[in-house]
């Protein structure tokens, strides 16, 4: 039995191994690598995206968690660089030393909403990302005002990148299987993001308030922040719930946030 066969996945690491073939290969035609561009694998696992994307003549730097796995990349791909480490601690421009680059991987789903902020807030940022997530969390990302499912992690993805869902994908494709849908999403940063510098967190603080009382009005749930005559001032229904405003209206509820509490 090789080294790859005989991993046990790791609770722990949210490890479920992408097996199925097909798939692979839609999703490898979706990030559609070029000769020389430089692409950061996170959580390469059993290899199933690193050995076609090593084959495409991608420069390739992968990151892994797990030193069994790291252990057993070396030694496959000893010219490979393998960066042991957390994707949550790992500043990934400057691992690309000033290069454009491009991140994809199979995130590990019990740490997906922080690890898609931390690689939001990269500067600079990639040119492009490409990820297998849970489909309730893409269904998230890209998730419309007036839609329940609309939330937090809709505006602060949608306020610094594009987002298209490309593929769902069966819990069969894994090993072990896991007991939810998955989904390829690409996340493109905008070359600006929407809510300006000056007001992002304030942004971040509304937007924390309103949602945190979802089925609350923002004249109730904003009361931390703004009165309701303030909300009505920065052209914004106080009595609309959160999932109601959309993204330039949460702009324009932290520009009229004054100094935070």
């Amino acid at each position: 039995m090789s080294d790859i066969q005989a991993h046990r996945a790791r609770k722990r690491f949210g490890q479920n191994f992408l097996v199925d073939e097909r798939i692979i290969e839609r999703i490898i035609a979706a990030v559609a690598p070029q000769p020389g561009q430089l692409m950061i694998e996170i959580g390469p696992g059993q290899e199933a995206l690193t050995a076609p994307l090593l084959a495409s003549g991608v420069d390739l730097k992968v990151v892994e968690i797990d030193r069994d796995l790291v252990r057993g990349l070396r030694l496959r791909n000893p010219d490979l660089e393998v960066i042991e480490g957390d994707a949550l601690k790992i500043d990934f421009a400057r691992l690309a030393g000033g290069k454009p680059y491009r991140l994809l991987g199979n995130l590990p789903y019990n740490i997906s909403t922080p690890l898609l902020f931390h690689l939001l807030a990269q500067t600079p940022p990639p040119t492009d990302m490409v990820f297998m997530l849970q489909k309730e969390v893409v269904d998230r990302m890209g998730a419309a005002p007036g839609n329940g499912i609309y939330g937090r992690l809709s505006l602060m993805c949608q306020a610094k990148a594009e987002i298209a869902t490309l593929l769902a994908v069966p819990p069969t494709a894994f090993e072990p299987r896991p007991k939810v849908d998955s989904a390829i999403v690409r996340v493109t940063p905008r070359a600006e993001s929407l809510v300006p510098a000056e007001c992002e967190i304030r942004f971040d603080r509304v937007v924390r308030e309103a949602f945190s009382k979802r089925r609350k009005t923002l004249r109730n749930s904003l009361k931390p922040l703004l009165t309701a005559a303030e909300i009505e001032a920065a052209g914004v229904d106080p009595g609309l719930r959160p999932e109601q405003v959309d993204l330039p209206g949460f702009v324009a509820l932290a520009r009229a946030v004054g100094e935070l509490p």
